[in-house]
């Protein structure tokens, strides 16, 4: 049963349905940052005196906690500004280690690989992008055709930051390994939300960020397998093992690890219950706009995403129309406003693809909230064509 909620019932704030491009800072992890500004301001790298080497075990134990969350070892993460970081040192850093080749990706993925994987292209190496089909997933099948003698790495991303589609990463982590082949992985969406053990999954390189799962901005990791080998982007201090330059952020990286403590308490109920919301937005927007389209397979997908089009609705004047009262998005935060290669790839026009919605739910949504969204959305299409 929809409730009926007219626009002008709104508050005046818009709702907040775009928890995909950032989330805000939980309480808890401002609180466990905030001796980090200013009382226990030393530089972890630091370690002949006391503020020092309280900030270099607060990182050692935030490292430890991140490392515990995803069943690795500690020494296996290497610290970044974020997952765009993570991505370049991982596509750049590795394929440049072995020095030429044939690198697989798929046509869906963030900027943040495709564009690493275009310069890769500009130094030599051959790039192949598979391209998913409507329900936007990629098969095994489709993975072990691509692969040629000099393949040397394959970038799938667990969760697509767009249409919310989850890549079976396990049956693609072992097609790669029976061809000794690295597989990365931008985790950035899924880290948080679902369990993610890399070494389970088969995944050489994983990428992530703090900001998708509550935590603060400006903070990312790269979890490597052993043995795997990575040329440094940057050079400076030593830091990370050498692979990645620069003083260590204390108190983002102690954020970091309380965001991630925090997203795996009630994992299971939380997910159950943003699904049962996001499904509840879905059956509303069927029963009140006919004719509306889910972008990628309802299932396996996040259980806070959804994405639909709406044929027939100029996608500017929508968009213009719900500004006031629901903050969500048409595509990546990251896409400078360009229709989404995402739903192009899996089919859509450049139409469809303007006309589109990113609809991604927070910890915080509530059922009401889902019903005035709803509500905002029918009422913005009705705009558009009045």
């Amino acid at each position: 049963m929809i409730t009926t909620v007219r626009t002008n019932q709104l508050s005046r704030r818009p709702l907040a349905f775009d928890h995909q491009a950032t989330t805000p800072c939980a309480a808890k992890v401002v609180e466990a940052m905030a001796p980090y500004w200013s009382e226990e301001w030393g530089n972890p790298s630091s370690r002949q005196h006391r503020l020092g080497l309280t900030a270099s075990a607060a990182v050692n134990l935030a490292r430890r906690r991140i490392a515990d969350a995803l069943a690795v070892t500690p020494q296996q993460l290497v610290f970044t500004s974020g997952a765009t970081e993570a991505n370049n040192l991982a596509l750049l850093g590795h394929a440049r280690a072995e020095g030429s080749g044939h690198l697989i990706s798929v046509a869906t993925e963030h900027h943040a690989v495709l564009d690493p994987l275009q310069q890769l292209q500009r130094e030599g190496f051959s790039v192949t992008l598979l391209t998913p089909g409507p329900d936007g997933l990629i098969s095994p099948e489709q993975l072990e055709e691509a692969i040629t003698p000099e393949t040397r790495l394959v970038s799938v991303m667990a969760a697509n930051n767009e249409i919310g589609v989850l890549q079976p990463l396990e049956q693609l982590g072992a097609v790669c390994r029976s061809h000794g082949i690295t597989l990365h992985s931008d985790g950035a969406q899924a880290f948080g939300t679902l369990p993610l053990n890399p070494d389970a999954l088969g995944v050489d390189l994983l990428s992530l960020s703090a900001h998708k799962l509550y935590g603060p901005k400006g903070i990312g990791a790269l979890v490597l397998r052993e043995g795997i080998a990575i040329e440094p982007l940057q050079w400076g201090g030593g830091q990370e093992a050498g692979l990645r330059a620069g003083t260590l952020p204390t108190a983002l990286i102690v954020g970091f690890a309380a965001a991630a403590r925090l997203a795996l308490q009630e994992q299971d109920q939380r997910n159950s219950r943003l699904q049962k919301l996001r499904d509840q937005l879905w059956e509303g927007l069927q029963q009140r706009l006919p004719g509306v389209l889910l972008n990628g397979a309802l299932q396996p997908r996040l259980p806070h995403n959804l994405n639909i089009s709406l044929p027939g609705v100029n996608g500017s004047r929508l968009h213009r129309a719900l500004r006031p009262h629901l903050a969500c998005s048409s595509g990546s935060a990251c896409s400078n406003g360009a229709p989404s290669h995402v739903l192009q790839a899996i089919g859509r026009s450049r139409a469809e693809a303007e006309a589109s919605l990113r609809l991604s739910l927070g910890r915080d949504t509530t059922a009401t909230d889902v019903d005035q969204a709803i509500a905002a959305i029918t009422d913005a299409v009705a705009a558009t064509k009045a």
